[in-house]
């Protein structure tokens, strides 16, 4: 593909992509009481690792030898992509809101930034830089919910906790991607990173349904497992790689400065969370503080 048009599709996708993962915070919430979260994480990965698989199989065929030398690092990422980014964001859903959740996402790209530009030499360049302030402002205004006071009085639930650690581990995934090199083309190697996380989590999983009763299967079940899935199981995952290969591990961690005005208004529209002025505001500083930080060249 066209450098110049993988861009393009790249900087299209980082204001999609937050679309597909809020969809995630709304199903975490309405799963509690229908299906338990290592159940529901499962599910989700094994909808998502059979409509990848067949696309996949070619290059994983043809490059056997050479990929199954990766083993350790699938079952690494497999863990900290599928079980603690999944399952701990539907342990996070029965006690915290879906906007919440994104909130806390939002922390991911100053950590992932910070880390790229030592490490990696991902540095932003001045104007990439205001970008990501004027984005970091935007979350903070909605953090604080317009207040700047109110940041001597956080408080978090047990469930924030959990999404924050999701958010920690999203951080530790996404630099291990670039850390480690892959013989794997970006949509091969996220393949059987499912699959390592589809290898990870069975033992949670039985000993969650030994503990607390296997899923049921009826509608609500079956449209939860295929909305975690289908969107930000296989699509956001999906775009989220074609982004990390065409923008690097810094700008395309951006994409979760994106998040919170998205899972705010998911959650308005299908939970009934009302947003409020600082939404809208945050919402207001995050989209031109993304297109600036998003674009031209790193240094």
């Amino acid at each position: 593909m066209n450098p110049d048009n993988r861009l393009r599709i790249a900087r299209i996708l980082l204001l999609v992509t937050p679309a597909l993962w809020a969809v995630n915070y709304i199903v975490a919430r309405l799963a509690v009481g229908v299906i338990e979260p290592h159940a529901l994480a499962f599910l989700r990965w094994l909808i998502a690792f059979v409509l990848m698989l067949p696309m996949a199989w070619p290059a994983l065929r043809a490059q056997w030898p050479a990929w199954r030398r990766e083993w350790p690092d699938l079952l690494v990422l497999g863990a900290l992509g599928m079980w603690i980014c999944g399952a701990f964001v539907y342990i996070a859903g029965k006690s915290t809101t879906g906007t919440n959740i994104g909130l806390l996402y939002a922390i991911s790209p100053v950590l992932i930034a910070a880390a790229s530009a030592r490490w990696f030499g991902d540095r932003l360049a001045g104007a990439q830089k205001a970008g990501v302030a004027i984005a970091l402002t935007g979350v903070m205004l909605i953090l604080l919910e317009g207040d700047p006071r109110a940041l001597l009085a956080l408080r978090f639930t047990p469930g924030d906790l959990w999404a924050l650690t999701a958010a920690l581990s999203w951080t530790v995934y996404s630099l291990l991607l670039q850390a480690r090199p892959s013989v794997l083309d970006p949509f091969a190697r996220l393949t059987v990173i499912v699959l390592g996380g589809l290898v990870v989590l069975p033992p949670f999983t039985i000993g969650e349904a030994l503990l607390l009763g296997p899923p049921t299967l009826n509608l609500a079940t079956v449209l939860l497992c295929l909305a975690a899935g289908l969107l930000p199981g296989f699509g956001a995952y999906q775009a989220y790689s074609f982004m990390q290969k065409a923008l690097g591990p810094a700008r395309t961690g951006l994409v979760l400065y994106i998040g919170p005005p998205y899972a705010a208004a998911a959650a308005w529209l299908f939970l009934g969370e009302q947003p409020h002025w600082y939404h809208w505001a945050g919402t207001a500083l995050l989209l031109p503080g993304i297109w600036l930080a998003t674009g031209g060249r790193r240094r």
